[in-house]
């Protein structure tokens, strides 16, 4: 009887903190927005219509990110957003004004991990996907 009643208690505190306030300010976690605002927005602007703060300053005005599938016959191409932003296939002779955040991500990578066993490739490539998953959702309708 103990039981049943322990068991009760536990289950009458678990419905009561769920329906609370503090229960219902957790949010998930958007990754790929994060990413953008922090690396993306202030050249791609915060809708990603390459109006961002720097983008006067720049030689290249920045992509509008919202009309990429638009230009591509409504596909999003994935791959090429993925060398662009990775820049690991970008020659040397060539100029660019977009950084190269594959190579800043396994700099990151290397001090966050310090001496712990990772793979840097995962590590780039996750944030990679998180950014253009929300570049997928920022495209025009």
């Amino acid at each position: 009887m103990k039981t049943v009643l322990k068991t009760l208690a536990i289950g009458a505190a678990c419905a009561a903190f769920m329906g609370s306030p503090l229960a219902q300010k957790i949010e998930r976690i958007d990754f790929g927005k994060r990413e953008f605002d922090a690396n993306c927005a202030s050249c791609h602007g915060i809708s990603g219509r390459g109006n961002g703060p720097l983008a006067a300053v720049l030689t290249t005005r920045p992509t509008d990110l919202t009309q990429l599938a638009k230009r591509n016959d409504g596909v999003l191409p994935m791959a090429r957003l993925y060398e662009v932003i990775d820049g690991a296939n970008v020659p040397l002779h060539r100029t660019r004004e977009m950084p190269v955040w594959g190579r800043d991500y396994k700099v990151e990578a290397a001090n966050y991990y310090f001496e712990v066993p990772y793979d840097p490739e995962a590590y780039v490539r996750t944030r990679i996907l998180a950014l253009l998953e929300y570049i997928s959702r920022l495209q025009a309708k």
